[in-house]
């Protein structure tokens, strides 16, 4: 209560009515606070939908025998298939891809953030301070994850070792045992990305990750850099769709270059790492050995092709849209 109100109750004398002008001022502090907390609801709802908060499109990793689904944001998937692209184009083991996938769904959760403890920023928290590369490197996913990697490589015997343990060796945390708790979402994660678990990673329909276009060119620009050169064929794989999207086809040996009884697995990791980057991408239609997904029945998942269909079974077809 304020001082001349409770003097005038305390000694019975008159209370004067307050002037317009304090009224005016709380109409309008009022009126300010409330669109201030409009525009925080909706930058809030606009940030959830993209990196995957209640409500917001989700991907999901749900492999034979699961009970509950793996849960993560196109955001999330899209930064995992890119680690998991980087370890196949270096010829690591799946146990090295669970390490890098725990330690990042530790480290931040595995969003590409620019900010940490201390000068600690990206998807594995690498500072520019202890030589891991610049902040602008660091922050670039397919940068970070072959660093980590490459300091994993060091470890002696690391597939062997407790996925803490190794996990600590590289990045020397302050709560080594933190990497634990995401072990098994991780091992999820990397069945479905490496191609094991085959279509067990689907996506719902989301607007783009980083807004940026996408389009043929940029999908076989993104498969190059993250898989290698040697992900594509030389003539580059693309060409025009009768549906006036673009496409990209890529080959899966038959043999040779893949071990023999993995082929369908290697086309499935280039289904998957699709799959995870189609909000990212605007990638509209995956198909693969009698499989297709879309985006416009996203809710489907993965279903059979039509009969008749063009695509070849050991080729990965990829639409996007214009």
């Amino acid at each position: 209560m304020g001082p001349t109100l409770s003097a005038a109750l305390q000694y019975g004398g008159p209370v004067s009515a307050p002037s317009s002008a304090p009224r005016r001022r709380s109409r309008l502090w009022r009126t300010t606070a409330a669109v201030a907390v409009l525009i925080a609801l909706a930058g809030y709802l606009a940030v959830q939908y993209v990196t995957g908060g209640p409500g917001a499109p989700q991907c999901t990793v749900r492999a034979e025998g699961d009970a509950q689904p793996y849960e993560l944001s196109p955001e999330q998937a899209a930064n995992a298939a890119t680690i998991s692209a980087v370890a196949s184009s270096r010829g690591l083991s799946e146990r090295a891809v669970t390490i890098a996938l725990a330690t990042a769904m530790q480290e931040s959760g595995l969003r590409n953030i620019d900010f940490g403890d201390r000068d600690s920023v990206g998807l594995f928290q690498q500072r520019p301070s202890q030589d891991w590369g610049t902040v602008r490197q660091i922050m670039d996913p397919v940068y970070s994850a072959g660093e980590f990697y490459r300091h994993l490589a060091k470890v002696p015997g690391y597939s062997r070792l407790p996925l803490t343990v190794a996990a600590q060796k590289v990045q020397r945390s302050g709560y080594p045992q933190a990497y634990a708790k995401h072990e098994a979402n991780a091992a999820r994660l990397t069945g479905a990305l490496t191609g094991r678990d085959q279509d067990a990673l689907t996506c719902a329909e989301s607007s783009p990750v980083d807004g940026k276009a996408g389009g043929a060119a940029t999908v076989r620009e993104r498969l190059v850099r993250e898989f290698g050169p040697g992900v594509l064929p030389r003539a580059g794989g693309g060409g025009r769709t009768a549906g006036g999207g673009s496409g990209v086809t890529i080959p899966v040996p038959a043999s040779g270059a893949v071990a023999a009884g993995e082929d369908g697995r290697r086309g499935w990791e280039l289904a998957m790492w699709a799959m995870a980057h189609s909000a990212e991408l605007h990638i509209e239609q995956i198909s693969y050995a009698g499989r297709m997904w879309t985006a416009d029945e996203a809710g489907k998942g993965w279903q059979r092709q039509p009969s008749g269909s063009a695509a070849a079974a050991h080729h990965v077809r990829i639409i996007t849209a214009q």
